[in-house]
């Protein structure tokens, strides 16, 4: 039987970004913009429009848009550039009325299929809607793309997605996680199911332990009005953490169509054992930075970047358990904090020892388990450790060393002059092509906040308050307890 042809979806012609003088847009998404036009991905006529309450003409805004990319580690095309600032605009308005967007739609004459990037308080986000559908910018054909936090727990979420889902169908909703624009995350994909190598392995067979870890160097800072609210379980735990957790536990997808994708990812979503109180005392850790030092210079406490006293936990460590056939016993350890000693991106896959050493005791001293280590910033790397011979003649027989092989993408493939790529382009050339594989699906964000609530409720129950430590350092002490209690280590 003849296969039916795939429909191919039309390019988007058009982007409007709210919130364009933001540091959101500035640091990430404008850039992003100009180098997809660098590497030719921009249709001949697609239109950059952006907009916020700041008054600003467009000759303003294009100047300001030349000085950041002019402030970058990378020169500037100039003929790219005088293609790209022809599609730049501006517009001051409010985009929360009706008003506002008739006004946009000024800018828009001859647009069908554009797409609206949110770079504002997700507290907007049902406004904005309400006015592209007033406007009618919310065409069948548009697109719209959501930045974390949708909601703050399960209720608000769910209120945040009923607002944007009356507007737009949820086909045309891509809720950005920017980690899954990294190459690594992407790679894990390719890693797990294009060899036949590690899919036979990837169980609990074979694998001993997982370890998550994102440590962040910087504090809160003036960010603390938000970050109050959240903490660190609700801001990088609830996406950026359950994703990468998805994305090595998920089952083989039948193929790489983004609903088979997502699907697998929500199967280990609901998986993930709920967390009681007893968990909130033996399986989770939360903490608060105090003054130290990070990088050789003072950093304040949380409270004095705050003003006052605070149960906002700035650092998160704990163990998830999946239910389920392949991750039955093992556990999934992860743990995220601001003020770490080292910026850090990091998946660890542990595998089991050798069951059986048939070397002497020289050697049995040298054996350990092999590990992946799938590094996804600052550098991004895969390295599995191996056992190997030492070379040479050694008295007592044959010694071992663990060795890596690495699959570094930065000595692979970026030779001179190349740059680094920020995970924004490949989202957006996504959205652009309306492919909404690397984005998160309402059942996606509404399973992590339920997993999630329950955590936050364990720990209401328990009475679990953050347990200080010092800035510079790997978080408090139970941090390091809650995984030796079961005789294994963090990788630092």
């Amino acid at each position: 039987m003849a296969q039916t042809p795939q429909v191919e979806t039309p390019l988007a012609d058009a982007m409007v970004l709210f919130g364009a003088t933001g540091d959101l847009s500035r640091r990430m998404v404008i850039p992003s913009l100009y180098f997809l036009d660098v590497d030719g991905h921009l249709p001949a006529d697609y239109r950059i429009l952006g907009t916020a309450r700041a008054p600003q003409t467009r000759e303003g805004f294009v100047e300001e848009v030349r000085q950041l990319l002019a402030a970058r580690p990378d020169p500037i095309d100039e003929g790219v550039w005088n293609r790209f600032s022809q599609r730049l605009d501006y517009v001051a308005c409010d985009a929360t009325t009706k008003e506002g967007g008739a006004e946009l739609k000024t800018h828009l004459k001859g647009a069908k299929r554009p797409m609206f990037f949110l770079a504002i308080s997700p507290s907007l986000y049902a406004k904005v809607c309400g006015a592209l559908a007033a406007s009618g910018l919310a065409t069948p054909e548009s697109r719209i793309i959501l930045e974390k936090p949708i909601g703050r727990d399960l209720e608000t979420s769910r209120e945040v997605n009923r607002a944007v889902g009356e507007v737009f169908d949820e086909e045309r909703i891509f809720r950005i996680d920017h980690y899954l624009g990294k190459e690594t995350v992407q790679n894990l994909i390719a890693l797990r199911f294009a060899n036949t190598l590690f899919e036979p392995l990837w169980n609990s067979l074979t694998i001993d332990h997982v370890q998550i870890t994102v440590a962040e160097t910087e504090g809160v800072g003036d960010r603390w009005p938000y970050y109050d609210e959240y903490g660190a379980l609700r801001d990088m735990l609830q996406n950026h953490m359950l994703q990468l957790l998805c994305f090595v536990a998920m089952e083989p997808p039948a193929d790489m169509d983004p609903r088979s994708v997502r699907n697998e990812k929500v199967k280990v979503l609901r998986s993930l054992r709920r967390f009681t109180r007893a968990d909130a005392q033996n399986a989770s850790v939360r903490g608060q930075y105090t003054k130290g030092v990070v990088g050789g210079k003072e950093a304040p406490s949380y409270e004095s970047e705050r003003g006052q006293a605070t149960a906002t936990e700035t650092f998160v460590a704990l163990r998830a358990d999946i239910d389920n056939w392949r991750w039955a016993g093992v556990p999934f350890f992860l743990r995220t904090g601001k003020r770490m000693p080292e910026k850090r991106t990091q998946i660890v896959i542990q595998f089991k020892p050798v069951p059986h050493s048939i070397f002497g005791n020289a050697a049995n001293e040298d054996l350990v388990a092999n590990r992946l280590v799938i590094d996804l910033q600052p550098q991004e790397d895969i390295a599995l450790t191996l056992m190997n011979k030492l070379p040479g003649v050694s008295k007592g027989g044959m010694r071992l060393q663990s060795m890596p092989l690495s699959l570094s993408l930065l000595s692979t493939y970026e030779g001179p002059g190349a740059r680094r790529r920020i995970a924004y382009e490949r989202l957006l050339i996504d959205v652009l092509h309306g492919d909404n594989t690397l984005f998160v699906r309402r059942d996606e964000v509404e399973e992590a906040w339920r997993w999630v609530d329950g955590v936050a409720d364990a720990w209401t129950e328990a009475g679990l308050k953050p347990k200080p430590y010092a800035a510079g350092s790997w978080g408090p002490s139970g941090a390091f307890a809650l995984i030796e209690r079961s005789e294994r280590a963090w990788l630092d």
